[in-house]
């Protein structure tokens, strides 16, 4: 698909997850339609800017933990959105030149802007594959997966922020269960998840939102996060929220100095291996 087939396919009618989450993080990346869904979730539930800082910063730490601790040299990034810098591949390559970054979304934007995801290192390799977490079969037969990827050696299966856009009807434990499977023993699995847990009443509100403008969503509980890891050996701190995930005051990401509590951040976290 080239990118102006894909500029034709944008629907600005209705909001859309990945413009509202670039709008969340202060990006320029969305329509008018984005901002006032965006804002409307942000009146039920405030923590939302920090909820999305956060899962960014997550994503951020368990990448170099997971390159620096682990030996890990390959991502596989699915639900990628709207390219925010650094990128996945940017934090992975500051640790290890040679590292190699597979991006997978199946939203026309990303598509757009994916050339931002190929600037790799000369020691590494990037790609991006238009695919939905929901086909698991096609997004693992993509040719460019086996082009960029040793499925021999370790992965990190990155899956930041993205179940909870798939409701249980779409065996969300399978899908994911389904993706590790075809990765051998060393590989990972980085996961962050939106939780109704500290706040039932303002998710269920955050929950109509984003169904009624047609983007069905599964908020879940720690129970049912911890369940993704079935199989796999947690790393310390196990499934926690996402500003307690081995927090790093080093890298200057935290944006405020107030104290973060867990129900403005909202988001289970972890990291596990494949044994």
């Amino acid at each position: 698909m080239s990118n102006s087939h894909a500029a034709r396919d944008i629907d600005t009618s209705r909001p859309h997850s990945a413009r509202m989450y670039d709008y969340y993080l202060g990006g320029k990346d969305h329509f008018e339609v984005d901002k006032q869904a965006a804002e409307t979730v942000a009146a039920a539930y405030p923590g939302i800017f920090v909820c999305a800082r956060e899962n960014r910063a997550f994503m951020h730490r368990a990448t170099r933990v997971l390159a620096q601790e682990h030996g890990i040299r390959q991502w596989l990034d699915i639900g990628t959105g709207i390219p925010t810098e650094p990128n996945l591949h940017q934090v992975a390559q500051s640790a290890v030149p040679d590292a190699r970054v597979v991006y997978a979304d199946n939203d026309p934007l990303v598509l757009k802007y994916a050339e931002r995801l190929m600037r790799s290192t000369p020691e590494g390799r990037t790609t991006y594959i238009e695919a939905d977490v929901n086909e698991p079969e096609a997004l693992l037969d993509a040719p460019e997966l086996s082009e960029v990827l040793d499925l021999g050696r370790p992965v990190a299966l990155s899956l930041n922020a993205l179940m909870h856009f798939v409701t249980d009807a779409r065996d969300p434990y399978g899908i994911v269960a389904r993706l590790l499977d075809v990765l051998p023993s060393g590989s990972a699995l980085a996961l962050s998840h939106c939780t109704p847990d500290f706040d039932p009443p303002t998710w269920e509100k955050v929950t109509e939102i984003y169904t009624n403008a047609g983007t069905p969503v599964q908020f879940r509980s720690q129970r049912d996060v911890t369940r993704f890891f079935d199989g796999l050996d947690l790393l310390d701190p196990g499934i926690t929220v996402g500003h307690r995930w081995r927090p790093d005051p080093s890298t200057g990401e935290a944006a405020t100095t107030e104290p973060l509590t867990d129900a403005q951040v909202s988001l289970w976290t972890g990291v596990g291996i494949k044994p």
